[in-house]
């Protein structure tokens, strides 16, 4: 029999192979310079003491030249230091936890659909199919309007519930950070659905008395990526308004959005929506980078309301009876990973090593020239960030995620936990997901975090935080009485 030729992949350890080009490419700079530094070294000291004092004074210096170097050297540094963006930290945030009467097992919610849809038995068997899917756990919360028999969304339970979630995620943040509400500069709620006059942020000034001068944002339609939009508004303020303090509350209220109707497109939000919402607290102020937990890096926003499809959806309308629902489209998922190469395409050159920028543009290059068909490469985001926080809008949109962006289990368990603990809270999500990791004791000093949320338009947000210090876990917040039972397993199927 002829020789068998050696397994090429178990005699060389690719592994190392890749690892080694990595280091290579990423530090190709400093590999150059060092042996340049060093021959320069050993030169000099080649040099005896007269040929080093001959060389000082074959250099020339007149006083004139040297003011103008120092003086242009002052100028570049100060028009430097002023035109450098100032550094925006997250110095706490804090989830709201919904009380346990709120709660909504399965059973619950099961046979509230067959009493509200008694007429409809297909309308109900599609909830219960979805919902045996999604992703779900047993502890997820709807708010007290909607567990009566037919539900009760008037205006006052609306409100009811925005006071109970916004309050107490502020209530928090203010035991946590110890925050004066008279510090608060800059105040931004972003609440897709709910809209009503006077407005969220003016409930949230009155409440607390804020100053009469305070910046304050209402923002509203703008879907489970409003909480990134929010972030985008705060650091632009920040920009220009120095020595400031910017609070962010990111809700969505339920009540008046629950869908009574039997349209599926417009059920299938009711099987995955829950009740939930967060306060940040955001400064530029020097003195809060000590205790600050994370730096904002980059904020990419990609809005694809330009096209039709994209632009409805998710689309807010009456069905034939007249009910109004939010309607998913079945192209949502296509739509949303169109979004999400346009926002990586942007957010790739500016965290991705050089490594994988030079893979990615050789095989570009290969594809145009040589052939079409050659399999593009994805650059490897694990490269550039250690922790990821996905929109928990569905199992389905995790999914998707991690399948092309190659991630693994563990990058995804905390968006997969969120979903199954809360459901999906629309903007807030990304928090539960932030607090998640933060719960296991998994956030190091120098991490770099990347949220991703998706949202009706059609947009797709990125934000790029870098932790400040290694961070204790938590004995407080939404996962404090249930960290230790996860990750759990979630089967592809939950019969009910």
């Amino acid at each position: 029999m002829p020789p068998i030729l050696p397994d090429f992949s178990n005699s060389v350890k690719l592994k190392y192979v890749k690892l080694g080009y990595q280091y290579l490419v990423n530090h190709i700079l400093t590999l150059t310079l060092i042996p340049i530094m060093a021959a320069i070294f050993i030169e000099v000291l080649g040099m005896g003491p007269d040929e080093i004092s001959n060389l000082w004074k074959s250099l020339h210096f007149d006083l004139v030249q040297i003011l103008c170097s120092a003086f242009l050297i002052i100028f570049i540094a100060t028009v430097y230091f002023m035109s450098k963006p100032r550094t925006i930290f997250l110095v706490d945030y804090a989830c709201f936890k919904p009380p346990i009467t709120c709660r909504v097992p399965f059973a619950t919610f099961m046979e509230h659909s067959r009493l509200n849809l008694k007429n409809n038995p297909k309308s109900v068997e599609f909830q219960m199919r979805i919902l045996e899917r999604s992703g779900l756990g047993e502890e997820t919360c709807l708010p007290p309007a909607i567990h009566y028999i037919p539900p009760n969304p008037t205006m006052e339970a609306a409100r009811g519930e925005a006071e109970l979630v916004i309050f107490s995620a502020m209530d928090s943040l203010f035991e946590k950070t110890g925050l004066n509400p008279k510090d608060i500069d800059i105040l931004i709620v972003n609440c897709s659905l709910f809209s009503p006059t006077p407005s969220l942020s003016a409930m949230v000034i009155n409440k607390y008395k804020l100053r009469s001068n305070i910046k304050s944002f209402n923002l509203s339609g703008m879907g489970c990526s409003a909480g990134l939009i929010s972030i985008d508004l705060a650091r632009d303020l920040l920009q220009v308004h120095p020595n400031s303090n910017a609070v962010i509350v990111s809700t969505e209220i339920i009540t008046p959005n629950y869908y009574q109707g039997n349209e599926r497109a417009m059920l299938l939000p009711n099987c995955l929506f829950r009740m939930g919402g967060a306060a940040i607290l955001l400064s530029n102020r020097r003195s809060e980078r000590r205790r600050a937990k994370y730096r904002l890096v980059h904020v990419v926003r990609t809005h694809k309301g330009a096209d039709d499809k994209a632009y409805r959806c998710v689309y807010e309308e009456e069905d034939k009876e007249g009910k109004v629902g939010i309607s998913l489209s079945k192209d949502l998922m296509a739509i949303a990973g169109e979004a999400l190469k346009s926002n990586i395409t942007t957010i790739g050159p500016l965290v991705l090593p050089a490594s994988e920028q030079l893979l990615f543009l050789l095989t570009l290059i290969g594809r145009k020239i040589f052939n079409p068909k050659w399999k593009p490469y994805i650059p490897d985001f694990k490269q550039a960030f250690e922790h990821f926080c996905i929109h928990a809008g569905g199992r389905a949109v995790i999914d998707e995620l991690q399948k092309n962006l190659q991630l693994s289990s563990e990058h995804v368990e905390a968006s997969r936990m969120a979903l199954h603990r809360f459901g999906n809270t629309s903007s807030s999500s990304l928090w539960y997901e932030l607090s998640y990791i933060e719960a296991k004791g998994r956030m190091k000093r120098g991490d770099r975090v990347w949220q991703i949320a998706f949202g009706s338009g059609f947009k797709c947000n990125s934000a790029v935080w870098k932790c400040n210090q290694s961070i204790k876990a938590p004995t407080d917040g939404p996962w404090a009485d249930c960290i230790d039972r996860y990750p759990v397993h979630i089967p592809e199927i939950v019969k009910l």
